[in-house]
């Protein structure tokens, strides 16, 4: 854990303070340091101001790779199935961040309205700590849901409230929390996706929705293409 939270933190500082130079040691995780090249007094300012306002968003935010996502672990997107791509336009500045408005208050299965917002609308590189959703009422509510409905749950857009993925589909509820789990965010494939209002861009393989809410990644693997998406994206109630 420390040697992944070291990992993290120096990928944000590459962003936040391109003009340092740092790496990250190889030594047991305990002793995992930060080596950094600083040209004088006023970069050890900017940088320390710059660690600072980093490690404010570190405990409910981590950072993901979008370069990598469309080509995650060397396998490629499947382009042969349903998977729409969408334009970068998509998620251009509107009223409030990438969306027309925030995120509902009322959400479901408990998460932070707060933290919502952030990921849905103010983000495009950051996402929930894997593992989030085990803290909420996610699976007990999917399990109850299947099991009085006798077929999938509906997922909403925490902004708009239009219907985003449709699980399990094609597997068992048992299946798809598992995944999920196993990779620490809801994963759904493309059958469970509802293509009138998810959009991949293909440039970095971010899901989107059509509205601009930042949905999350498509990490495919050899199963096919697998969306990784933050709960609190698609914690949404249908609007009529």
């Amino acid at each position: 854990m420390i040697a992944n939270n070291a990992r993290i933190i120096t990928f944000i500082l590459a962003f936040v303070s391109p003009s340092l130079a740092f790496t990250t040691s190889s030594a047991p995780a305990q002793k995992t340091q930060l080596q950094l090249s600083t040209s004088d007094e006023g970069s050890r300012r900017s940088f320390l101001t710059n660690v600072v306002a980093t490690a404010a968003v570190l405990p409910s935010l981590v950072l993901s790779n979008p370069t990598s996502a469309s080509a995650f672990g060397g396998v490629k997107a499947d382009e042969k199935g349903p998977l729409v791509y969408g334009d970068d336009s998509i998620m251009s500045p509107k009223e409030h961040g990438t969306t027309a408005s925030p995120v509902q208050p009322d959400l479901r299965y408990g998460v932070s309205n707060k933290l919502a917002d952030k990921i849905s609308s103010y983000n495009r590189v950051f996402a929930e700590m894997g593992g989030y959703w085990e803290g909420t009422s996610f699976e007990n509510d999917v399990r109850n849901l299947v099991a009085s409905n006798g077929g999938p749950v509906t997922f909403y857009d925490s902004v708009s409230g239009k219907p985003l993925f449709v699980a399990p589909k094609g597997r068992s509820v048992d299946d798809f929390i598992e995944e999920s789990k196993i990779h620490g965010w809801p994963s759904f494939r493309d059958e469970e996706v509802v293509w009138e209002s998810v959009r991949v861009l293909k440039s970095s393989g971010e899901t989107v929705s059509t509205v601009g809410t930042h949905l999350g990644h498509n990490l495919p693997d050899r199963s096919g293409n697998r969306y990784c998406i933050n709960l609190v994206s698609i914690a949404g109630n249908p609007t009529s």
